[in-house]
């Protein structure tokens, strides 16, 4: 039995006086055991004396319960187990409809429409497909749920990437909506065979002393205005075979070909290649007879420098004739008009002839809707940025519109015509040089307008993911040739014959697993240039030189003048900086000192590729060469006595050298001689022939043939 006055002790420690008085009034005497545990008995209270009724049960009064073994056990292993477990997390997006978030909890429609009777905001969302465009309760409603959230990206994020973002030229238009244009049209032709000085006889210009060299590095457009008032878009492309890819694209933006050929040189080998970029342009590949002309770009030869002594036209016409162009005066219909650009002889029957064809193109266009161009060339112009020249093929180009070129997007900011003059807007067939462009387009993009700049940003995003895709499946396709390739040769040499159970014995030395490849001489390169289509023909160039002796490494290249990034760039592998026409900063060639880094500024290419075959002829190793210092023909072997042996006599690497019986050091051309080697085994025959020479090691020179 439990005393009164430990019931108090217990109870009275904890609490306050006001407490005790309470308690006082609820604790009896406890009833003995023969009585029971729990009985109505009325006692006098241990503070007032009054007596109160109780029921107690003392051990769940007075006697704390106590955990078995088995619920200590499964405490001490596992104590997270008293831890609260945290609400799971739920993803939420805006713009969400009520059947997504009911997805999303785990629970019902009627679930979620109950939910919302405490969320405030969420009145107007009453059916399945509501979207909740309020994330506010979005939110109310996942911790009404008792879940967590996060914020992340729709389910269907990956459906709608799948969606093409891209944009196409518009369907043909209607004959209604056609007005006529200028024709475009393209001067081709080989390399200093007056192409740019006929262009510049036909607009009164002087173009021709602007080139480095008297030679065209890039495309020239220029819209002029003939004497007979017929205006013309001309193309002015490289003839140089650096430019073939640049030839090919005026080929495909043209409705005219201008063929320029020189009457002393006649056809030459780009002169071949621009007219099958002429007759290729529409489809017609390999096929170079007169029928093809009816269907592809029409060309009108012009038989340049009829002036010169050594000009001789009926040979030109027919190479012309052997090379599928057959000319009107052998029964075709290729207009040949013989012409001197620089004398200004015959011009006005050429200007004549492309007026006369132009005409029976019937050119038209459409000049409204969203625009649809060429980039002709692009730059980065120290003052005005990132500058694409345009060729407009339809619509009209105003400021402020947005377009898309290949991954390249612009909002136009500004425009400038040949002459460098600011114009408002560009109908189809103008050329115009564009600013404002985010990234530089590449030389032949296709230009499209687009609604918005968002728009333009959603077909990059598209394009560059395309793009990804593509070099992901080359990549995967590269892998997965040599992970076949290298399982052929693991079999071939690795199988397991079932004959031999056991590893065979390597007896030869295991080789490095890691093959450190081309330890040769190097030659590392960094290349800029002024504009994207000549940094691709140079690239064009480079691409031809194959060489095992020494390797030539491209680590950068790129548009615009020199940056300290090429300057680091080249000094960590040891390079060189080439530049095509582009600006060197003072604190980058202070740079480029202090880093030891050469910088090679060129405005010709022959002098650019020169530069670089010395560069790489240097670090050739040197090449032993055999020089032969003299020759003699054995008449007749004797055998000399020294001493006790009998030694032959007749000639090579001597140790003594005999005219008779008299041993001396030199012997004049003509005479005979007795030589003696120091190999006593050497037998000579009458008609040896001895040829003395040393060996020398000379530079060697690179044997590369860019093809110029």
């Amino acid at each position: 039995m439990i005393s009164r006055g430990w019931v108090l002790r217990r109870w009275l420690q904890p609490r306050s006086i006001s407490q005790v008085s309470v308690l006082a009034h609820s604790v009896v005497a406890l009833t003995p055991p023969e009585v029971g545990r729990n009985t109505l008995r009325v006692a006098p209270c241990l503070l007032c004396g009054h007596h109160q009724p109780l029921f107690l049960h003392v051990s769940s009064t007075l006697h704390k319960k106590r955990k078995g073994r088995d619920e200590k056990k499964a405490v001490m292993l596992n104590p997270k187990s008293l831890k609260k477990e945290k609400a799971a997390v739920v993803s939420i997006w805006k713009n969400m409809t009520v059947q997504e978030l009911a997805d999303a909890l785990g629970k019902d429609l009627d679930t979620v429409f109950e939910i919302f009777i405490y969320v405030e905001n969420s009145d107007p969302y009453d059916s399945p497909t509501a979207v909740i465009d309020n994330l506010k309760v979005i939110q109310d409603a996942v911790k009404r749920a008792g879940l967590r959230f996060k914020i992340d990206n729709p389910e269907d994020k990956k459906e709608k990437v799948k969606e093409n973002k891209d944009v196409f030229r518009r369907p043909p238009p209607k004959e209604s909506d056609l007005i006529p244009r200028p024709p475009v049209v393209t001067i081709m032709g080989h390399v200093d065979h007056g192409k740019t000085t006929l262009l510049d006889a036909l607009r009164h210009s002087a173009i021709v002393d602007t080139e480095f060299g008297g030679i065209t590095q890039h495309i020239g457009a220029f819209s002029v205005k003939l004497d007979s008032g017929e205006e013309v878009t001309f193309l002015d492309t490289p003839g140089h075979a650096a430019f073939k890819a640049m030839r090919a694209r005026g080929a495909t933006v043209t409705d005219v070909v201008v063929l320029v050929v020189a009457a002393d040189d006649g056809v030459m080998e780009q002169t071949k290649e621009s007219i099958q970029h002429a007759l290729e342009a529409n489809g017609n590949s390999g096929m170079s007879n007169v029928l093809v002309l009816l269907s592809s770009i029409p060309i009108v030869v012009a038989i340049n420098k009829i002036d010169k002594p050594e000009a001789d036209i009926p040979r030109t016409r027919e190479m012309l004739l052997h090379n599928g162009l057959q000319l009107e005066e052998d029964g075709g219909e290729v207009q040949a008009v013989p012409v001197s650009a620089l004398k200004g002889q015959n011009l006005n029957l050429l200007v004549e002839a492309i007026v006369t064809q132009a005409e029976l193109l019937n050119l038209k266009a459409d000049p409204r809707g969203l625009v649809e161009a060429v980039v002709v060339e692009s730059k980065l112009d120290p003052g005005r940025g990132k500058v694409a020249t345009c060729v407009i093929e339809r619509g009209t180009l105003r400021k402020g519109a947005v377009l898309v070129a290949g991954t390249a997007w612009c909002k136009v900011r500004n425009m400038f015509n040949d002459a460098g003059k600011s114009v408002k807007a560009a109908p189809p067939a103008t050329p115009v040089q564009v600013i404002g462009w985010r990234e530089l387009p590449s030389a032949g993009d296709l230009i499209l307008e687009v609604e918005s700049e968002r728009q333009a940003t959603e077909v990059v995003h598209w394009r560059n993911h395309e793009f990804k895709l593509e070099k992901q499946e080359e990549e995967q396709a590269a892998i997965q040739d040599k992970l076949n390739e290298h399982l052929r040769v693991y079999k071939a040499h690795y199988s397991l014959n079932l004959l031999h159970r056991f590893k065979r014995r390597r007896r030869e030395p295991r080789k490095k697993e890691n093959i450190e490849l081309d330890t040769g001489p190097r030659v590392s390169v960094v290349l800029k240039g002024d504009v994207d289509g000549t940094v691709e023909a140079i690239l064009n160039v480079l691409d031809t030189y194959h060489s095992e002796e020494c390797q030539l490494d491209i680590i950068s290249y790129g548009v615009g003048t020199v940056s300290p990034n090429d300057v680091t760039m080249a000094s960590s592998f040891n390079g060189s900086i080439y530049t095509f026409n582009t600006q060197v900063p003072p604190d980058v060639r202070k740079m480029a000192i202090a880093e030891g880094v050469t910088i090679k500024e060129n405005n010709v290419i022959y002098h650019l590729v020169e530069d670089l075959k010395k560069e790489l002829s240097e670090n050739l190793p040197f090449k032993e060469v055999e020089e032969v210092l003299g020759e003699a023909n054995v008449i007749e072997e004797f055998v000399i006595t020294e001493g006790k042996k009998k030694v032959p006599v007749a000639g090579w690497m001597l140790s003594s050298m005999r005219h008779l019986k008299s041993e001396v050091a030199t012997i004049n051309r003509g005479n005979e001689c007795g030589l003696k080697f120091t190999d006593e085994s050497l037998r000579f025959e009458p008609g040896d022939t001895l040829v003395c020479y040393k060996i020398n090691k000379v530079q060697q020179v690179t044997d590369w043939d860019p093809g110029f």
